[in-house]
């Protein structure tokens, strides 16, 4: 008597409706009816729904997918052939993204005082194989990049407890200075904008006047960063930004 809708819908995951769609566009005609009319499925209509959800998952329209499989010179060994290849792309992408995650949750800060698990997460559901990338792009040639990566390496469980630590210190005091209305210009603010790149210089790389200018800009520019440092306190990022940059200037007029 073969399967009926809901049982084939069970089987493969698919909605009810989602089989009646494949009906009506005649892409899967179930092979049988019953006595009252409902669809019955054979396990040629299965096989043919294997490919179907196949073809769908690697992206084929499915106008695209119905002639494929209804292409006369084909069978069923080609049709695995030509989703081989794909699938196999899909896997070697997936275990890239997947070493992007790891080396996410090692050093790679520029910048963003986080312990590994928390760079992870403040990237929130992004590809992280992305944001590896992009770190590279914007700062793999540079001296900063290098020694960055190569202070992290040795970093143990216990150094990264302590950068956490130091950036909690931090993220206190810089939110009961702003409660307090000290504006970005004031002493206590540079003085905190000093420090923070002081703790970049410290743990990761040597971060100039310069540099840090080009952070403290980042800061606000970049969303994912930005909603770092907001998460301390709303408006954090930019009276940072313009702490650092009055920091600067106090620093080279004092040169």
């Amino acid at each position: 008597m073969g399967y009926s809708v809901g049982q084939v819908a069970g089987f493969a995951g698919v909605t009810v409706r989602t089989l009646h769609h494949y009906d009506e566009i005649g892409l899967l005609v179930p092979s049988e009816r019953n006595h009252a009319g409902h669809r019955r499925y054979g396990d040629a209509d299965l096989d043919r729904l294997q490919q179907i959800l196949f073809y769908r998952e690697l992206g084929f329209p499915l106008d695209k997918v119905a002639a494929l499989l209804d292409d006369p010179e084909a069978d069923p060994r080609a049709h695995l052939r030509r989703q081989y290849e794909p699938l196999t792309a899909r896997i070697e992408k997936l275990q890239k993204m997947a070493a992007a995650v790891e080396h996410a949750m090692e050093a790679r800060t520029m910048g963003i005082n986080l312990t590994p698990e928390e760079k992870f997460e403040v990237f929130g559901d992004k590809d992280p194989e992305e944001h590896a990338e992009e770190a590279e792009r914007r700062w793999g040639g540079t001296a900063e990049y290098a020694e960055s990566q190569r202070r992290a390496a040795r970093y143990t469980k216990d150094d990264w407890q302590r950068v956490q630590a130091e950036v909690a210190s931090w993220s206190e005091r810089y939110d009961a200075l702003m409660e307090a209305g000290e504006p970005a210009t004031g002493e206590r603010a540079m003085d905190m904008a000093e420090e923070h790149r002081q703790h970049i210089g410290k743990w990761f790389y040597d971060c100039s006047y310069e540099l840090h200018g080009g952070l403290g800009a980042m800061y606000v520019s970049d969303e994912r960063f930005k909603a770092y440092y907001d998460s301390m306190r709303p408006g954090l990022a930019e009276h940072l930004r313009d702490a650092i940059t009055a920091n600067a200037a106090r620093h080279s007029q004092g040169a």
